[in-house]
């Protein structure tokens, strides 16, 4: 499993790591597929490393309502390989993060998932039901998304992500974890 993704001020980077621990803890690693984050700058190694990943989990933060800036030009880079479909039957996932409940999220996991599909990867959504509503407590999946994992940041500058979106990238990336070792037979 390979973590692709931008951060700004380092929220996308808190989710990332917290999708890398649920992964591992589903003993990802010791079932001889490796769980790593790619380098800033994607590289020939780093696109080697792309390649030869069983999943590949995509996140960008949600910038003015789609992809950042960065996470675009990886994905306008991918373009010279994608006619050799070199992703294709890779399992894929995508997370983002923004600071509005909505911002618009749902759009920038539209796009990964596209750009998953585009690149002929198997997509896997967030399987957790979960959300706030009046008077509840807070519990996993608590901005509701299906498509991915959507988050909001914390007003907590320390912490950046509350402890429920913690879990919820943790489940996730377990998630993510076991639909590869199903689909990749490891």
């Amino acid at each position: 499993m390979v973590v692709a993704y931008t951060t700004g001020a380092g929220h996308t980077a808190k989710l990332a790591e917290a999708i890398i621990f649920g992964a591992t803890l589903d003993g990802i690693q010791s079932s001889g597929i490796d769980v790593k984050t790619l380098p800033e700058n994607t590289d020939d190694k780093a696109w080697f490393t792309l390649h030869e990943a069983h999943c590949i989990v995509l996140g960008s933060p949600t910038y003015m309502g789609g992809v950042s800036a960065p996470f675009k030009a990886f994905m306008d880079a991918s373009s010279d390989f994608w006619m050799e479909q070199r992703w294709a039957d890779k399992i894929a996932g995508g997370f983002t993060i923004g600071s509005r409940r909505s911002g618009d999220k749902l759009v920038t996991l539209q796009h990964l998932a596209v750009f998953g599909a585009q690149q002929g990867m198997v997509w896997v959504g967030q399987g957790i039901v979960g959300g706030r509503g009046a008077g509840q407590k807070q519990s996993l999946n608590p901005d509701g998304s299906w498509l991915g994992l959507m988050a909001t940041s914390s007003t907590d500058k320390n912490d950046m992500i509350d402890t429920a979106t913690r879990q919820t990238a943790q489940e996730f990336g377990k998630r993510l974890a076991q639909a590869t070792l199903r689909w990749n037979a490891v």
